[in-house]
């Protein structure tokens, strides 16, 4: 059965985008069919990311004007077998309503088990659209007020979206950087203010992020994608420990 699954934040720079297309990359790779859909329309990324923005012709807002079909605008990432991206236009004033995007993700859905979206930072329209068609989603924050702020506000959102399988993802985390800064007694506290359950502490990776940056693999063998994998695996309903590093 397919699963839909929007990746939110509450503001930019979390690396939410990173974690999707790790995410997706690690769902490849265990021999899923993943479908990502970049919805940050004027702001799409996500080719660059893949590797694939010298191969494209149409995007989200084609298919919905009519200017090619909707299998038209999912692109095979090279060097992802399994590993598929619907971009999102260049132009911001070509943003696709909730319900287009619904219609438009219905339309290919079983083509793939796995469908990643990566909303937009913040709880705009582009984020209502993302989770629109959503069956659960991941809320990336990093160990700090104003994106534990944002996370809890977009998990709010979630919800009144009617999404309620909601888990918490702490990206670019670091220990000691963490017991220095004493902004928090423990992870607890974030947890208890994003009222979300926990199901992963991605460690801070530059090697991850800059891999990805280049529209390259990430390493398997990195700590950050360890931790996706075990995301991945928790996703699926296993049991996986939750490393700190």
């Amino acid at each position: 059965m397919k699963d839909i699954i929007v990746i939110a934040s509450g503001k930019g720079g979390t690396g939410k985008s990173t974690v999707a297309v790790g995410l997706g990359t690690v769902f490849a790779n265990e021999g899923f069919r993943v479908l990502l859909i970049d919805c940050d329309s004027g702001m799409r990324g996500l080719d660059i990311m893949l590797g694939i923005t010298q191969n494209l012709v149409f995007d989200i807002a084609d298919a919905v004007s009519g200017s090619c079909t909707v299998e038209n605008t999912v692109y095979p990432c090279p060097g992802k077998k399994g590993l598929f991206l619907m971009p999102a236009p260049l132009n911001a004033y070509d943003e696709i309503a909730p319900q287009v995007l619904g219609q438009l993700v219905e339309g290919v859905a079983d083509l793939f088990d796995y469908v990643i979206i990566d909303s937009p930072a913040g709880v705009g329209s582009g984020f209502e659209a993302a989770a629109y068609p959503a069956m659960r989603a991941l809320v990336v924050v990093n160990a700090e007020p104003t994106s534990v702020r944002g996370g809890q506000n977009v998990a709010g959102k979630l919800r009144s979206c009617g999404i309620e399988d909601i888990r918490l993802v702490i990206n670019r985390f670091n220990k000691n950087t963490f017991r220095k800064m004493g902004l928090y007694q423990d992870l607890d506290e974030i947890i208890d203010i994003t009222t979300l359950q926990l199901i992963g502490i991605i460690p801070e990776d530059y090697a991850l992020a800059a891999a990805i940056q280049s529209g390259k693999s990430g390493d398997l063998s990195c700590p950050a994608m360890k931790t996706l994998s075990r995301i991945s695996a928790r996703l699926q309903g296993r049991l996986e420990p939750l490393l700190i590093k």
